[in-house]
């Protein structure tokens, strides 16, 4: 544990160097960086598959259920990470730091074929990481198993293709109604930041022990005592200010709230992505999106930038959660966020299968997605560029996203059961019965259990999809009557 305590120290301070690749690192550091990142990875593949490790985990043996699980982490990414060579760790931590500027070089320009040489390295080096992984198995679910350990993607298949056909009737039902109008005006970034922050708060983000920047695509980094987000500024739309900055301290406060005797441990940090995404989903949408919190949300809103151009609470509530037509998966609805990730899954599933060559990506995107949605994507930035995941090797990651709304829909019925009056508090700008209720319920295990058998353990049964589709059914069916 004295050895994992060091490697776990040296994890955090590469974690610190994406975080400033991504807000304030000069741009004409990327090379330098590139280097930075992959000395930095090969030193740490080097102390996670160094060989005495190997031979401490055949004679340790756990006094408690902490250091069970402590084995339990430490022995299976030892297992993985043996299996892949150093020279391809360094060789991907280098080009994924080069690409993630290409990317958004590309994105800026609206330009994917600048981009798809880099990406096809990127894919081709994460199928050989993949099949080192497999063993011989399926070479996508070695790379998800980075992500939500023991996820299969077939059984993620099979919730999706159960969940696709409520959320394509929800949206089909809600389009043909009455359109929500937006919010209307310019509205300061600067007090969009200062109200984020004064939310981030009463969400429970301990500012002491984290800190809010801007980023393109934000983001959560970090656990323990240095958790930081990242939020971005539109002056024409405040909501993408706030509802990220809610969505990323979902995720900083699972890291904040993990006991503190697991800090600087593998127990010590969210136990996968699917869990992590629960409680970013739970805070953003059925707190931050509910009736409840609008009333007090509109208010605070109409204090800080005068006419909004809404009327008053109930239709700034409808506001919010309004379905729209859209491209950007990051500010689309409860209903279609899930369309954008099926989308996601099944591409990178067969780019990682070597069915879909990353020169056909776009097209095949753009076919989809007209499909899916019913009209074109105008321009690559809109599209098949929107998103940093890919350029940066997370290859299995997107599936998460939608297991987390799945897992954030069975919390929430079990955190409603147990918090009557929850409405009232959330109405006062105070979610804290319910962040506190995740907390014990969720957050202080961090790693401790197995990702179902905390949402599991959490809720007194095994999690499936049916607590969403019916939240989304009664929200949205009240939203879109008819």
């Amino acid at each position: 544990m004295a050895h994992e305590r060091e490697t776990q120290a040296l994890d955090r301070v590469a974690g610190r160097l994406s975080w400033d690749q991504e807000t304030m690192m000069p741009r004409g550091a990327v090379e330098q960086r590139a280097e930075e990142m992959g000395a930095m990875q090969a030193m740490l593949h080097a102390r996670k598959t160094d060989p005495q490790v190997g031979e401490w985990l055949e004679d340790a043996r756990a006094p408690d259920a902490a250091g069970a699980a402590q084995l339990r982490l430490i022995a299976h990414r030892y297992a993985r990470l043996t299996r892949v060579p150093a020279d391809l760790t360094r060789e991907l931590a280098s080009l994924t730091s080069r690409s993630q500027s290409q990317w958004a070089a590309a994105r800026a320009d609206d330009d994917f074929a600048a981009f798809a040489p880099t990406l096809e390295e990127v894919v081709r080096l994460k199928r050989e990481e993949g099949a080192a992984l497999a063993d011989g198995g399926d070479v996508y679910d070695a790379l998800v198993d980075d992500y939500e350990p023991g996820a299969r993607a077939a059984d993620l298949a099979g919730i999706f293709d159960d969940m696709r056909p409520g959320l394509v009737e929800l949206r089909l039902a809600a389009l043909e109604g009455a359109e929500r109008a937006p919010v209307s005006g310019r509205f300061a970034p600067e007090v969009q930041v200062a109200l984020a922050r004064e939310l981030a708060e009463r969400f429970g983000y301990d500012l002491n022990r984290g800190r809010i920047d801007m980023a393109v695509h934000p983001f959560s980094s970090g656990s323990g005592d240095d958790v930081r987000i990242t939020t971005r500024v539109s002056e024409n739309d405040p909501f993408n200010c706030l509802y990220s900055t809610i969505h990323e301290v979902g995720h900083a406060c699972y890291e904040q709230g993990i006991d503190p005797a697991y800090h600087m441990t593998p127990v010590g940090q969210g136990v996968s992505m699917g869990v992590h995404e629960s409680q970013s989903r739970i805070y953003e949408n059925q707190l931050g999106r509910s009736r409840a919190f609008c009333e007090f949300l509109y208010g605070r809103m109409c204090d800080e930038f005068g006419d909004i151009g809404v009327p008053d609470a109930e239709a700034f509530y409808a506001t919010v959660n309004r379905l729209h037509r859209g491209y950007i998966r990051t500010e689309a609805d409860e209903v279609q966020y899930n369309l954008h990730i099926m989308l996601r899954f099944e591409l990178e599933r067969a780019l990682i299968a070597g069915d879909l060559q990353v020169r056909d990506l776009e097209a095949a995107w753009n076919d989809r997605f007209k499909a899916d949605f019913g009209y074109e994507v105008d321009r690559a930035s809109n599209g098949v560029l929107q998103d940093v995941h890919w350029s940066v090797g997370l290859f299995g990651y997107f599936p998460t996203y939608s297991l987390g709304n799945v897992y954030a829909g069975c919390l929430h019925a079990s955190l409603r059961a147990d918090l009557p009056d929850l409405d009232e508090h959330l109405a006062q700008g105070d979610p804290s019965p319910a962040t506190i209720w995740l907390r014990d319920k969720v957050q202080r295990h961090g790693g401790l259990y197995e990702p179902r058998e905390v949402i599991e353990r959490a809720c007194g049964e095994r999690p499936t999809a049916g607590p969403l589709m019916a939240y989304l059914k009664e929200k949205f069916g009240g939203l879109y009557p008819g």
